[in-house]
């Protein structure tokens, strides 16, 4: 079985590696001691229980260990972890795993054999890549809502679609893995470049010159 740890947050990240659980992996997620994913209190609506639906949606198939990584402790239980793991997921800024000694050279280092995928929203740039501003910039909202008016989508589809593209970026690096008998992988992605590919009217202009319209 594989061994997932997931130190995504919020949605991309989350999205990824619950697809990996879907498919019978089993994920590890990272959370704060105190008070877990920022999408726990992301409600309503909420279940009998008090969690929030948001939550659930993106983080079934996964158990939680609650760990402060700025604590020694927690930080070693993490290496730990990452020690043992096929594939690390992280979604933070650009250089926030490095910080923690749980970057991809720290955890090539204990695990030759990793796999390890890193979410951001450009790139190396510490810019946060939230959904609303890459859905703004990759050019998303220029081809959505009325004619004078750009319009998010209603659904965070950004970030959606990039889990949906770092499941398939982490399991072909898996499959290469198995293939060549071994080494690490490193996988990156930026949402921005998922935003552009997902405004496929705005493809037109280089050809015929024409400014695209919106489509509703």
């Amino acid at each position: 079985m594989l061994l997932i740890a997931d130190f995504g947050r919020v949605l991309a990240g989350p999205y990824a590696t619950m697809l990996l659980g879907d498919l019978g992996a089993d994920v590890v997620k990272i959370e704060r001691p105190d008070c877990g994913d920022d999408t726990r209190s992301w409600g309503p609506p909420w279940t009998d229980d008090g969690e929030a639906s948001y939550f659930l949606s993106v983080n079934r198939n996964k158990r939680s260990e609650f760990w402060d990584l700025r604590s020694d402790d927690d930080r070693a239980a993490a290496r730990e972890l990452v020690t043992r793991a096929d594939v690390v997921v992280e979604n933070f800024l650009p250089g926030t795993m490095a910080r923690l000694g749980l970057g991809y050279d720290d955890v090539k280092a204990l695990n030759p054999d990793v796999v390890y995928v890193s979410i951001t929203g450009f790139g190396e740039s510490t810019l946060p890549g939230y959904d609303l501003l890459v859905q703004a910039v990759g050019g998303l909202m220029s081809v959505t809502g009325a004619p004078d008016e750009p319009t998010k989508a209603g659904v965070a589809m950004v970030d959606i679609v990039t889990g949906l593209h770092a499941a398939v970026g982490l399991l072909a690096a898996l499959r290469h893995r198995d293939a060549t008998g071994g080494g690490p992988a490193r996988r990156g992605l930026a949402a921005v470049v998922v935003a552009l590919g997902a405004r496929e009217p705005v493809r037109r202009p280089p050809h015929d010159g024409r400014r695209a319209a919106r489509h509703g």
